[in-house]
């Protein structure tokens, strides 16, 4: 039993490929990450080299993998309880994870892994993830409508995803990001009745059928009024029309306000996950 650690994108996908996609939804963020770092390079999400890993049984199975693009947390996909506590390990050893600022992973192996590396580390954010079952449509429908963003919206639609990211307190996307969500159609911009843009929702290209909703911005003048409803609503089916066949998103527990939102459209949960970063 052991992981394996690479800087190498298709060494992974042809050892944790199999197993990493036959869980979508637990793995979305695996595989959105590795499907940008396909179309954009390995630069996609930083100017550091992004560090890959897949655990391997004691049958010889490949039976989960990682990823990590600095500055963002190390992703841990769904693996079995003996993975964590091997990767724990690794942290002390592997130079290839000497790098890494945090973890992202399934709440009780978030916790085991901040133990493991024994750093100061503050207090873990506890996201849910949210799996759409039947779409409900908002009520009250906001005043308004939804349009994809084109180039002439890259200003305001980096404005806005960076806002999100302060707000959130995660790294700025890089400008590529935001330029390949654009050309891909992945971006709504909801207009008020009078054609102004109030707010914003994204959505990731279908990776194993599975699309993910985010970022969901709308600026604080703007909110209370209905907009996030409204263009995550719309956000559902451009994913769905794009050829997702599931579509989710993550909400922070602590953010009564936009888990209310999603709930009322919808989604329902699927699990919880720390993202704990050094302090």
């Amino acid at each position: 039993m052991t992981w394996t650690f690479t800087h190498d994108l298709a060494a992974w996908q042809a050892a944790a490929g199999p197993a990493v996609a036959a869980d979508p939804v637990s793995n979305t963020l695996l595989l959105t990450v590795a499907g940008g770092l396909r179309r954009r390079g390995p630069h996609a999400y930083s100017d550091d080299a992004p560090v890959f890993g897949w655990w391997t049984g004691a049958d010889g199975a490949v039976a989960g993998g990682l990823l990590c693009t600095p500055p963002y947390p190390l992703v841990l996909g769904t693996v079995p309880d003996e993975a964590v506590a091997a990767l724990g390990e690794a942290l002390h050893r592997e130079p290839l994870l000497s790098g890494i600022g945090g973890f992202n992973a399934r709440l009780a192996h978030g916790e085991r892994l901040a133990a493991a590396w024994g750093r100061p580390v503050g207090e873990p954010e506890v996201m849910r993830l949210y799996r759409l079952g039947d779409l409900v449509d908002p009520d009250p429908a906001p005043a308004g409508r939804a349009r994809p963003a084109d180039g002439a919206d890259l200003p305001l639609v980096r404005e806005w995803f960076t806002a999100f990211a302060y707000e959130i307190d995660d790294p700025v996307p890089a400008d590529g990001a935001v330029r390949d969500r654009i050309a891909g159609n992945g971006v709504l911009l909801w207009e008020d009745g009078t054609g102004r843009p109030v707010a914003l929702a994204a959505f990731s290209p279908a990776e194993g059928g599975v699309s993910r909703i985010g970022p969901v911005y709308t600026p604080p003048q703007e909110r209370r009024r209905g907009y996030a409803a409204g263009v995550t609503h719309a956000a559902v089916g451009a994913a769905r029309a794009a050829g997702a066949a599931e579509v989710l998103l993550f909400a922070d527990t602590a953010n009564p306000t936009s888990t209310g939102v999603y709930l009322r459209l919808g989604f329902r949960p699927v699990e919880d996950r720390a993202v704990v970063t050094s302090a």
